[in-house]
């Protein structure tokens, strides 16, 4: 009530300012006509009693086109086209109402343009003057100096933001801009003074506090230039998310943050068909495996985001679950779409039934799996009856339920394995290969490589090692892994069911592989610690390998209609003996017989490349003996 009161105690200010104003430029106009001097007296009396004709229709005109809806603490062009619109209009008004009563007698005919003139540099002259008093500050403020590196429309918007900012804390104080055409152009009075190369001389130049980038559509290889120009100067550094995740699109200092890793490493923003991914599953009931999981929690947001029936998530986590309800709970609260929430294992075939045929699922997301490599190296058991029976039976009851179409999300470690959780995971690919045309259900793998910022990561280790002051542990100086974002690899997998038409292996394109030592100094040089924490390298972990792989060589690849997804010519397979192989792991596993386990894995992908087990299998053969 009290912030209405203010509004409207505001606007009958202004109204008042400007209703007094009219009179002020009409006498104005004629006291101009007659140089300065002293006017006729019967052209006066006429003046005086045309006034309020003058003041009726012009200040109808200031209403009408609304002067009184904007804030002359933000007084701008638009303001000014309104206020040129209401004093036109209220002069021609004036001058015919003036014509209808007086025929013009008594009215020097320069007064009308001189009058319009005159209001016209009254109001917008009172208007930016009380702007320019309420930015004085910015000239004599004492909050961070800090220099703008992009001259565009963000950095347009964010010195804008900066300088209205009640708070004072930011003084912008120069721009720099790779484009030559901006070089010694001003933006809200701040100067374009050089390019990103002259960065530090600027910085030392202006005593600089603080350096902002404000470049969101920025490629991640200019990200790094700038950032590494940036370190050099020793001055904290902060930036604005890039366009796709910037809310609305505004630009605003409430928006800033450090750099991240993510803002190196990123790739370009992903376009995407969504029409055909709304088509896809618009009025379908979708189920995610693996839902609390890093690429399940961002899968199920982007399926909110579309139109979907319903939607039914369930992972073995109590924890992740428990999040990532939370978090849709309150974030979806809005939409019609029912969120079924379950905390089931995935080899409980008896709830994966009942949960299918109870909801009538017809799209299943299968993103449930163990993935940590060293973990899993001396668990064959665990992680092929998660891996690998797990997707069997589920992919099982998609074909029992005659759901339409099932999409396993799958590594690059499953290429070549090295160790237990790709060859688990080739496995699944095998599963998915076998079910498909057995019935209705189409089944579809996506392949990609490691994503950044997801539980267990690197990132989250690196990150942790930093809290605790260092060392970052790398195993190799030489080892590199694909990378790109979670809700970049989510969104690929979207548009890879909508262009599937069933027995699919698409391969995400990842990009160059990048260093994880590259990725350790980075996350250290971001942090300002590069005295203070170092690099250790502890040797390749079991079951590890230098690189990973995409395809493997027999899988000859080609182009779709999507840049970023490639589609595998997937290597044909005996269905009778990959049952039969099924049928004997299962009984392995029953049995909890490792040594079995792994000769079936191992029979299922010939191109395990494991030292460690075939060494565990030969000894415990030779005690056998």
């Amino acid at each position: 009530m009290k912030a209405m009161w203010s509004q409207w105690r505001s606007r009958w200010a202004a109204f008042a300012h400007d209703l007094l104003s009219i009179p002020v430029a009409w006498l104005g106009a004629y006291w101009l006509r007659f140089n300065l001097s002293e006017i006729p007296p019967d052209i006066f009396s006429q003046a005086l009693l045309t006034l309020p004709l003058v003041i009726i229709f012009q200040a109808t005109a200031l209403w009408t086109f609304g002067l009184y809806r904007g804030v002359w603490r933000f007084a701008s062009i638009p303001d000014l086209i309104r206020i040129v619109k209401a004093v036109v209009m209220g002069s021609l008004m004036t001058l015919l109402a003036v014509f209808l009563v007086t025929r013009l007698q008594n009215l020097p005919r320069s007064v009308i343009p001189l009058y319009s003139m005159t209001l016209l540099f009254i109001l917008g002259g009172s208007r930016f003057l009380y702007r320019w008093y309420k930015d004085k500050h910015y000239f004599s403020a004492s909050g961070k100096r800090v220099l703008v590196v992009g001259a565009g429309r963000a950095g347009e918007s964010l010195v804008r933001d900066l300088l209205r900012d009640v708070k004072n804390e930011y003084v912008p104080v120069a721009f720099v801009d790779d484009s030559k055409q901006k070089r010694g152009t001003e933006l809200h009075g701040i100067r374009v003074v050089g390019t990103c190369d002259d960065i530090p001389q600027i910085t030392e130049r202006f005593e600089v506090d603080m350096i902002l980038i404000a470049v969101p559509s920025a490629k991640a290889s200019s990200m790094r230039r700038i950032a590494d120009i940036c370190a050099g100067t020793k001055v904290p550094v902060r930036t604005l998310p890039g366009t796709n995740d910037l809310v609305s699109g505004l630009v605003s200092v409430k928006n800033l943050r450090e750099i991240s890793l993510e803002d190196l490493l990123g790739r370009d923003p992903v376009t995407l068909d969504w029409k055909a991914i709304d088509k896809s599953l618009a009025g379908k009931v979708v189920l995610v495996s693996g839902g609390g999981g890093s690429i399940g929690a961002e899968l199920c947001r982007q399926i909110m985001n579309l139109d979907p029936n319903g939607l039914v998530i369930f992972d073995n986590s109590e924890y992740n679950l428990f999040c990532v309800q939370q978090e849709l709970d309150e974030k979806f609260v809005a939409k019609k779409c029912r969120i079924h929430y379950h905390l089931v294992d995935l080899c409980d075939m008896a709830a994966m039934s009942k949960l299918i045929q109870q909801y009538h699922v017809q799209v299943i997301f299968h993103a449930a799996a163990f993935k940590h490599v060293p973990l899993l190296e001396p668990q064959i058991r665990t992680a092929a009856k998660n891996n690998v029976l797990g997707t069997y039976g589920l992919a099982q009851v998609a074909v029992d339920m005659n759901v339409e179409k099932f999409v396993l999300v799958s590594s690059d470690k499953a290429v070549n394995p090295t160790n237990v959780m790709g060859a688990t995971k080739r496995v699944a690919e095998l599963v998915c290969q076998y079910f498909n045309g057995q019935n209705k259900t189409q089944f579809i793998t996506v392949r990609f490589g490691n994503v950044l910022g997801s539980r267990g990561s690197v990132v989250e280790t690196f990150s942790k090692q930093l809290e605790m002051g260092g060392p970052l542990t790398v195993t190799h100086p030489e080892v590199t892994r694909y990378f790109m974002t979670i809700k970049e690899a989510s969104q690929l997998i979207l548009q890879s069911l909508s262009m599937s038409e069933g027995g699919e292996l698409f391969v995400l394109d990842m990009g160059e592989p990048i260093k994880i030592s590259f990725m350790a100094e980075q996350m250290i040089r971001l942090a300002g610690k590069e005295k203070e924490i170092k690099i250790e390298y502890i040797g390749l972990r079991p079951g590890e390998k230098l690189y990973e792989e995409l395809f493997h060589k027999n899988e000859p690849h080609t182009q779709t209609v999507h840049a970023k997804i490639l589609k595998a010519h997937s290597r044909v397979i005996e269905k009778n003996k990959f049952e039969q192989s099924i049928f004997e792991l299962q009984d392995a596993v029953s049995k909890c017989n490792e040594e079995e386990t792994f000769r079936v894995i191992k029979e299922l992908v010939p191109e395990l490349s494991n030292p460690r087990h075939h060494a565990l299998t030969n000894k415990r053969q030779e005690m056998l003996v």
